[in-house]
């Protein structure tokens, strides 16, 4: 699915709304159906381009979050953070193909933090939940450097 950035925006504000953003970290959803590539079976010319429009979709929705002058603006939250990945889905998969599929996610967001996916001040965590629609919830949070 192709969102242009109005409507990522409209979306962003709305599930902002919804979920509420917690202090010093932003959540939203991303519509997007997330599938373990290892199992698909694909060619690789038609993996490449499905990965990229995944990386596309969630680094427009983060970028919509945190432009200068708009309503949904948000500042970028400070490292270590905990980024958690919610796969939203009718059916939920094995935890390691649920894993695996987040993986242009995970780089997405690791480029939008100006950082590699296994730079140590990031914490990662992974989780499912049953929903009609496809979609993905990220939620970025600032880690409390005392825990």
């Amino acid at each position: 699915m192709t969102m242009c950035l109005s409507q990522l925006e409209e979306q962003a504000k709305h599930v902002g709304d919804a979920l509420g953003v917690k202090s010093g970290g932003w959540v939203i959803e991303v519509p997007l159906r997330i599938r373990n590539g290892c199992n698909l079976r694909e060619h690789w010319a038609v993996r490449a381009k499905r990965v990229k429009r995944e990386r596309d979709t969630v680094m427009w929705a983060l970028f919509a979050r945190e432009r200068p002058g708009k309503s949904v603006s948000l500042k970028r939250p400070t490292l270590p953070v905990v980024v958690t990945i919610t796969r939203l889905a009718p059916r939920k998969l094995d935890d390691d193909n649920a894993i695996a599929g987040c993986k242009s996610v995970r780089d997405a967001i690791a480029e939008c933090l100006g950082v590699d996916d296994a730079d140590p001040r990031v914490t990662w965590r992974y989780a499912q939940e049953k929903s009609k629609t496809y979609a993905v919830r990220i939620e970025i949070v600032e880690a409390n450097p005392c825990t």
